[in-house]
């Protein structure tokens, strides 16, 4: 049915309208003008040398091309590979952290738009945390696993469906993450002076040491040389001894 110039326009339902934005996604992904952000909340940790901290995008997932079953992925990517990412067309087809030395790219931390409100509590945290979990496996399916250098790294959100890539964000700044100072030992000037002091005090404790060690053997020496004949507590123990002249022999053996 065609419409009439004086007839007033039909509303397009929202379904048909869904579907027919689900195909138009087919061909393009929609553009979403929004640029991840780093925290700028006061959190400890919030940069590390495997983890970052991202702004939740709160209220970016409006469109009416987005439905709330509609997964939404963060892309983790090298700041050099970014712009090789291609987004998968199926989910078996989803890249993992295992894939990330040789593609420079992997999906992770999915959730979906009623995770992302325009408002939330205060107290509820809405912070997300790259490379937070170091108990799941790099070969699944969006496992959010330690970051594997200091980068630079640059992420975007993707929004997919089971026809595919729906809608996109910006890609973000690039990110450095914190790098471990190796300790150096600084070489201390010494001057002249410094050096005869330690020289006195070296042979004063070499003399002193040699002092110590003459003592040692002296006193070692006086109480091994020495015997004690007789202390308190100690008991001595005599043989009883009769002379011969003091033995007389009975009276049976004096007669006979």
């Amino acid at each position: 049915m065609e419409l009439g110039r004086g007839q007033p326009g039909l509303l397009m339902p929202p379904v048909l309208l869904l579907i027919c934005l689900r195909l138009g996604a087919g061909l393009a992904p929609e553009h979403i003008d929004y640029v991840p952000q780093l925290s700028t909340a006061t959190l400890a940790g919030a940069l590390t040398q495997s983890t970052f901290t991202l702004e939740q995008p709160r209220g970016q997932f409006s469109h009416l091309s987005i439905s709330d079953l509609d997964p939404i992925w963060l892309v983790v990517a090298h700041s050099n590979a970014f712009r090789n990412f291609t987004a998968p067309q199926r989910v078996e087809d989803t890249p993992v952290p295992a894939d990330f030395p040789q593609r420079g790219y992997y999906l992770t931390l999915m959730a979906n738009r009623a995770l992302y409100p325009h408002s939330q509590p205060v107290s509820q945290l809405r912070v997300l945390r790259v490379g937070n979990d170091t108990s799941c496996s790099p070969t699944r399916r969006g496992c959010n696993a330690p970051l594997p250098g200091p980068g630079p790294y640059r992420v975007k959100f993707l929004v997919m469906s089971d026809k595919g890539p729906v809608a996109e964000t910006e890609w973000s700044n690039d990110t450095r993450l914190l790098q471990a100072e190796a300790l150096e030992a600084t070489p201390v000037p010494q001057s002249a002076g410094a050096v005869v002091i330690i020289a006195i005090l070296s042979v004063l404790l070499t003399v002193l040491l040699v002092t110590l060690l003459a003592l040692l053997i002296y006193t070692c020496y006086d109480t091994c040389g020495s015997t004690s004949i007789s202390g308190r507590g100690e008991s001595v123990c005599m043989r009883r001894y009769k002379p011969h002249h003091l033995f007389s022999p009975p009276p049976a053996v004096r007669g006979s």
